[in-house]
């Protein structure tokens, strides 16, 4: 690597740093040393909304990392930052590219928000693949899970959980943030199944997908429909869906009505064999990220992605994006065995903590 090279790299660490976050990975870009053959330098940026606990954290960070490393064996090690701050992310994503990464796997807290930096990263040459979340501007390629199905899952699921209610009952709707083209396609898929069912007592879009927001919106729902005027609550992820029962619980609320889910948190699973969370969806993020990487390494070696990609999705910004929309399952108290188990996500010793161990047998999680 050249001496200016390795200069900017310092600068971006610096302003990473500054920002309070930290990269990961070697030195990167067509002048890396230590690879072999074409990929010898091939570097790949990754920026996800969350760490940790979340779920981008827990799963979809090692399973990017493991795939890409077997991929593309002489890649440096991927740089990868997180945040939940949307002005944090366009920071990092700004840093990456000055650091000079080959292509970047981007899911995006704002999409909006990122449409500069994106812009800027395509006019340095640097492919941006969106996962999970669809950015906008000139997006090279695309991997999600198809949020129609996912809200009509959601919204057969909320109905069959409703029972004699299904027909007429009053929800609340805890839909993500506005600015989220994730929240909208779950919510009109949900309204696909739930529109001429259900009345809708209450809709909010919560902003930065926030269980505090949640919380309050959730209260306010109670305090202006009445305690027993809540006969199901769609919540569009598991996070939502526990600060909905959080509320639920703070007003009294009995029996609890049903409650949805996304993404299938094992505290959202746990809370579906104690009964308190009708159901969630599960995604394979083994089979999102398997598909980000494979884009991200064919468009860093100048390759197109048309063997990887599936259809095309349109932004507000950008038309024919080349996209990979993969399926979900529902997952309730009688399919946490076959979905979530059996793909290996957590096991049954995870899951039956001793508090659940009688709830567990009753759902047939036994080892």
């Amino acid at each position: 690597m050249g001496g200016k090279r390795r200069s900017l790299a310092r600068v971006a660490v610096a302003v990473a740093v500054g920002a309070g976050f930290a990269l990961t990975g070697a030195c990167g870009g067509s002048g890396g040393a230590g690879g072999h053959g074409r990929d010898a330098g091939l570097s790949v940026g990754v920026l996800l909304p969350g760490g940790g606990a979340s779920r981008f954290g827990q799963f979809d960070r090692p399973l990017i990392e493991r795939r890409l490393k077997q991929l593309c064996p002489h890649c440096p090690a991927p740089a990868v930052v997180a945040t939940p701050e949307p002005e944090v992310q366009q920071q990092q994503l700004d840093a990456m590219i000055t650091r000079g990464v080959d292509v970047l796997i981007l899911s995006a807290i704002d999409p909006r928000s990122l449409r500069s930096s994106v812009e800027a990263a395509h006019r340095a040459g640097i492919p941006v693949v969106a996962y999970d979340r669809l950015a906008q501007g000139p997006i090279s390629g695309y991997v999600t899970f198809d949020g129609a199905a996912i809200g009509r899952l959601q919204g057969e699921g909320l109905l069959k959980g409703m029972g004699a209610k299904a027909d007429g009952g009053r929800i609340v709707m805890l839909n993500g943030p506005a600015a989220d083209p994730n929240a909208g396609w779950f919510e009109r898929g949900a309204l696909s199944v739930l529109r001429d069912r259900v009345r809708i007592g209450k809709s909010y879009d919560t902003p930065g997908w926030r269980p505090d927001n949640a919380y309050t919106e959730m209260a306010g729902a109670i305090a202006a429909l009445g305690a027993d005027r809540v006969d199901g609550v769609l919540a569009a992820n598991d996070s939502l869906a526990g600060a909905a029962i959080a509320a639920l619980d703070a007003g009294a609320v009995r029996p609890l009505p049903p409650v949805t889910g996304q993404d299938a948190d094992l505290v959202a699973v746990q809370r579906i064999v104690a009964g308190r969370q009708y159901m969630t969806v599960y995604k394979s993020y083994r089979a999102e990220a398997d598909a980000a990487v494979r884009m991200a390494v064919a468009l860093g070696r100048g390759e197109p992605v048309g063997s990887v990609a599936t259809t095309t999705v349109d932004s507000a910004t950008t038309r024919n994006i080349p996209s990979v929309l993969l399926p979900s399952y529902p997952v309730t108290a009688g399919t946490i065995k076959d979905t979530v188990v059996k793909d290996g996500i957590y096991t049954i010793a995870q899951i039956c903590t001793p508090k659940l161990r009688s709830a567990c047998a009753k759902a047939g999680l036994t080892s």
